[in-house]
């Protein structure tokens, strides 16, 4: 009833803004409706909440009013018997009632969600009805989606004109749009901001390079857009020329002669400029960089850069001068020398080249110059080279310092040398020495240091000198013609002493010393020679070892040679007692002399070793290819051996035989003289040893002689292998038993066979058994009829039978051990059966046992 009367709608929105509610029912008194009127906001696809009044009303229903029209929809009601909810809210999403109240919740909130939302509330109905209208506004706001950035131009020209617009595909208003500008170093910095998607830019210039994006935002949200590069095309600026190294003069730059120039041209230009060089106006070079390396002084002249945008086909140019100087190479070159022979001193200061000349002058001390400018101590003549003479006696002192200042217009410093005059630290050296063809014996004499350099000069016996040399002297003698004993002097003069220094060489023959005249060694081991050479003047040859046989000794097998230049020492291997004993000689010689040293060497043999004995010779098995050899040795606790030598030599062959596995030695030994093998045993301790590999057909001896390093003792008695020992009783005893079991089991099976085929063999059955007649007999007159033993064994005799008849002997083994054939006994005889007419016939039974 009430829903007639009051047919009103209600809405609602996905986010919970309520401007305004009611906290209770106002209670009116004229009975008139009361209204409230609330604004709330929502997001597409969020949630939100239109609340109904503070508390639960009796009755209520929910209507909808969309925009632009004046149509009141129901959504859900409740008139006291439950909710319900209308189609109409499926459209405007997911809405559930609140439990204890009248609000709804909308989840999922849609765009056709916005307009105005009605709660008709009614209370106290039963009494004093009272009724409430809740108008609720719900605005239903669209997030602004990501943006994306458009350009007129993305490579504008610098001055031109573009645009750029910020699209979007969703967003609800107002929207606000802010531009931003990254450069190439990550500045970032905003450029414009408003309500408009598209901004101007007018006159475009190279600042407006860069990254640019739009980030659009509403009351729900902002989303920026992906950068977009603007690259702006300019240039080329005047290009700027950098010279390296920088030098600038009036006329321009400059450089010194034979550096390496480099020439850099940059211009500001998008895309990058492409460079020209021109000298002189010749084109020389295509690039940035212009390097000359080592520079001419032909180089100087104009260098003009040009600078090209070939995208625009635009051009710039520059140019410049660049002059080449050249100073003199280096620095001054002082020196002093000795003048008036020797007696005083000269300065020398030269700087040769260079454009202009340099200007050199000396400073030190110059007291004694003798010149007008010895009062400022300076020279400033403008030339290359000049010389100053001094007395010695005007110095202050034996170790003076000069110095040559020289200076050019290409330099920026001055260039200066310096010199000193001192005496030489050491006194005069004298050497002698022979060269390498041993045709000249040379004598040195220098005095090293000092400055200047001294005078130097031979004096030797019978006229032998030298005229006088700066520094060092070297008298050349041929070899040989030296005088031993008599001193050779070197003179040497400096201008700074007064007085000359000497120094003296007495040249001698060599002289040759060994350890030991006479050196003995025992036979066998090895042995080292000495011989050193006492220090003197001279070189010597080199020392030369000659063995006993005076033959000239080289690096062998035999002989091993140490040797320097001071001593050679000469090691003889593996010692003989006849032929490495007796007189060995060194010798050496220099240009005065020669000499020689004997050294006796005397090898010796070791003592006899003491007698061996062989204690045990014999095969280890039957198959004959090993032999087990023991010894023992004389006098053991003397201990005078170092090993022992074991021989076999092959004596005979089996007769009839030949073993399959002869070697060539064997074969050959049978047809020859005997020879015998040796084995070494190096251990004097051993005392026994097994030999194998042996022709079992071949008879051998043995023998054993005692070593001592290289003396060998006396060969013990030959001995020949005894046979092994063998037991064969275990044997015949196995074959016996073995036999008798095989002749009860042959026994068993052939009576086996006669009683179940007596009927076929009456007569065998009845021979064993006895007739079936009491009193029968049956001759036996046919070979066939006649049991007789095998060659493989004899007959046993069986009885203890029940029924009486004859006794039956059967065949029976023979014992592997036995080869005699079987032997007749006789052992039963029975006469005829009475009533038989036939004459009787003798039965002979054979038993032969055999064993051991």
């Amino acid at each position: 009833m009430v829903v007639q009367l009051l047919g009103l709608a209600f809405l609602f929105l996905p986010t919970s803004l309520v401007t305004s509610t009611t906290h209770a029912v106002e209670i009116n008194p004229n009975w008139e409706v009361v209204y409230r009127d609330t604004s709330v906001y929502g997001v597409v696809g969020k949630a939100v909440i239109l609340e109904c009044g503070p508390i639960l009303p009796d009755m209520y229903i929910w209507s909808f009013t969309k925009p632009g029209t004046e149509a009141i929809k129901a959504v859900v009601y409740n008139l006291g018997k439950g909710t319900r909810i209308q189609k109409l809210a499926e459209r405007l999403g997911q809405l559930t009632v609140i439990s204890n109240s009248a609000s709804v919740s909308i989840e999922k909130l849609p765009l056709a969600a916005h307009g105005l939302f009605t709660c008709q509330a009614f209370y106290d109905i039963e009494q004093d009805p009272k009724v409430y209208y809740y108008y609720v506004h719900l605005t239903v706001r669209v997030p602004v989606s990501k943006p994306y950035l458009l350009m007129s131009d993305a490579s504008p020209v610098e001055g031109s004109t573009m645009w750029m617009r910020c699209n979007l595909e969703n967003g609800t208003g107002p929207i606000q749009y802010v531009w931003k500008h990254e450069t190439r170093n990550g500045t970032i910095s905003v450029v414009a901001q408003g309500t408009t998607s598209i901004i101007n830019v007018t006159d475009v210039n190279r600042n407006h390079t860069g990254w640019y994006r739009c980030v659009a935002s509403n009351a729900v949200n902002s989303e920026s857009s992906n950068r977009l590069w603007l690259d702006t095309i300019f240039g080329p600026d005047i290009p700027q020329i950098d010279v390296t190294p920088y030098s600038i003069t009036e006329r321009g730059y400059s450089a010194l002669e034979r550096e390496t120039v480099s020439l850099l041209c940059q211009a500001q230009s998008n895309p990058a400029s492409q460079y020209v060089w021109f000298y002189n106006n010749s084109q020389v070079y295509t690039g940035p960089q212009f390097t000359i390396t080592k520079i001419l002084r032909m180089h100087t002249g104009d260098y003009a850069c040009l600078a090209q945008n070939t995208y625009l086909n635009t051009r710039s140019k520059k140019t410049i001068s660049l002059t080449v100087y050249y100073p003199p190479d280096g620095s001054p070159s002082c020196s002093v020398e000795p003048a008036l022979n020797h007696t005083s001193l000269k300065l020398l200061c030269s700087w040769p080249g260079g454009f202009p000349s340099p200007s050199l002058h000396w400073t030190g001390d110059l007291k004694r110059l003798g010149r007008d400018e010895a009062d400022t101590g300076q020279q400033t003549n403008p030339l290359t080279n000049t010389a100053v003479l001094l007395s010695t006696e005007g110095l202050a002192s034996n170790d003076s310092s000069f110095s040559c200042m020289g200076s050019h217009l290409a330099l920026k410093q001055s260039r200066v040398c310096s010199t000193r005059t001192y005496i030489p630290p050491v006194d005069p050296v004298c050497l002698a020495y022979v060269t390498n063809n041993k045709q000249y014996l040379m004598l040195s004499c220098s005095w090293d240091g000092g400055a200047p350099k001294a005078l130097v000069w031979w004096e030797g016996p019978g006229g032998q000198g030298k005229v006088g040399k700066e520094n060092s002297n070297i008298l050349i003698l041929r070899y040989g013609t030296a005088r031993g004993g008599k001193p050779y002097t070197c003179h040497a003069k400096h201008p700074l002493l007064v007085q000359t220094k000497t120094c003296r060489l007495t040249l001698e023959a060599p002289v040759l010393l060994t350890q030991r005249r006479v050196v003995s060694v025992y036979e066998g081991s090895d042995v080292q020679l000495t011989c050193n050479l006492r220090a003197n003047y001279l070189d010597t040859n080199e020392i030369t070892w000659f063995n006993n046989r005076g033959v000239d000794v080289q690096g062998t097998s035999k002989y091993a040679l140490l040797r320097t230049s001071a001593w050679a020492n000469l090691t003889v291997r593996d010692t003989h007692e006849t032929q490495d004993s007796g007189e060995y000689r060194c010798s050496t010689s220099n240009a005065v002399g020669g000499t020689e040293v004997n050294v006796t060497l005397v090898v010796k043999r070791h003592p006899m070793p003491p007698n061996a004995t062989l204690v045990k010779v014999m095969y280890n098995s039957r198959q004959r290819n090993e032999v087990e050899l023991e010894w023992q040795v004389e006098n053991e606790e003397e201990r005078g051996w170092t090993g022992f030598i074991l021989e076999h030599v092959l004596v005979s062959e089996r007769p009839g035989r030949r073993g399959r596995n002869d070697t060539k030695e064997e074969t050959d030994e049978r047809m020859g003289p005997p020879v015998w093998y040796r084995s070494i045993i190096q251990d004097p301790e051993v005392r026994s040893h097994t030999i194998g590999r042996l022709t079992p057909t071949v008879t051998y001896q043995f023998r054993i002689t005692p070593v001592n390093h290289r003396t060998l003792g006396h060969p013990s008695a030959p001995k020949t292998p005894a046979e092994p020992r063998y037991n064969v009783y275990p044997a015949v005893i196995g074959a016996a038993i073995g036999g008798m079991l095989f002749a009860a089991i042959v026994t068993a099976l052939l009576l086996l066979f006669i009683i179940r085929n007596r009927n076929n063999n009456p007569r065998l059955h009845d021979m064993l058994f006895g007739s079936q007649h009491s009193q029968s007999r049956e001759n036996i007159n046919l070979p066939e009829d006649e049991v007789v033993g095998g060659s493989e064994g004899g007959i046993e005799e069986i009885g203890g039978l029940a029924s009486p008849g004859p006794t039956m002997a059967l065949p029976r083994a023979s014992s592997p051990l036995t080869t005699s054939p079987p032997s007749a006994t006789p052992t039963t005889s029975q006469p005829p059966p009475p009533g038989d007419d036939n004459e009787p016939v003798s039965v002979t039974i054979t038993v032969k046992a055999t064993g051991s």
